[in-house]
């Protein structure tokens, strides 16, 4: 792991246009030294609000971390504005990783020493996989760490706002094979949610987009920011496919 103008957003809780002044108080986040980015007051306020609701969200059972062990890491929650309205940054990775091969993900990694917690690294890495430029990006928040059994990491999503939107593509073909801006809304359309049944027995949602089939720990997270944000749409859950 490097553990990839409105219409407005679904029905019931539109966010408002991007540039719009905030609502309420700040919701807890941090930058790395140096950032020159322009802080969280300057993303919209519907991003805003789903900051604080996202930062206290109940884990989902099968995510809930260990006391201990588990190699911490996370990943770039990056939320841009996209000519169909709020859109999601995601990578898809190499076929050729050891880990998550050809995965559709968040941006991220594992947090090294110098990063000086989640947000550094989840920016680093997002820098390093696809060029983001950091300039352009404040962070919100950070939402509770989650773990991903299967490859052992603590993983802690970091928030973020793409103010000022730069080129992005894959840095490394042997790591990142494809980087997509996915919308919100196309992410709640019915159409695209199905539940995916696991050989080990376990079943989770999932969205089929743009080629894609995002599944595991980023569907999960998709999933509740759909729901926390006011956008998700009834879907029907019986329409299961087979990992």
């Amino acid at each position: 792991m490097t553990p990839g103008r409105e219409p407005a957003p679904p029905e019931p809780a539109p966010p408002e246009p991007a540039g719009s002044e905030p609502a309420g108080s700040e919701p807890a986040g941090s930058e790395p030294a140096g950032s020159e980015s322009a802080g969280p007051e300057s993303a919209p306020s519907w991003l805003l609000r789903l900051a604080d609701a996202a930062g206290t969200m109940e884990v989902p059972a099968p995510l809930a971390p260990p006391v201990t062990g588990g190699r911490p890491s996370a990943v770039l929650v990056l939320f841009g504005d996209g000519p169909e309205g709020p859109d999601l940054l995601f990578i898809q990775r190499s076929d050729d990783l050891r880990l998550h091969a050809g995965q559709p993900a968040f941006p991220g990694g594992a947090i090294d020493e110098g990063d000086g917690g989640p947000v550094g690294a989840a920016l680093r890495e997002a820098a390093e996989e696809v060029g983001l430029d950091l300039a352009g990006v404040d962070v919100v928040g950070t939402l509770p760490e989650v773990f991903i059994e299967r490859t052992g990491f603590r993983v802690v999503p970091v928030l973020a706002w793409w103010r000022k939107p730069s080129a992005v593509a894959p840095v490394d073909a042997g790591e990142v094979a494809a980087v997509e801006r996915v919308s919100v809304a196309e992410l709640a359309d019915p159409a695209t949610r199905v539940t995916l049944r696991m050989p080990n027995g376990r079943s989770s949602p999932a969205f089929r987009v743009r080629g894609m089939l995002i599944w595991g720990f980023t569907a999960l997270l998709v999933d509740r920011l759909l729901a926390l944000g006011g956008w998700e749409k009834p879907w029907d859950a019986g329409v299961v496919a087979d990992m």
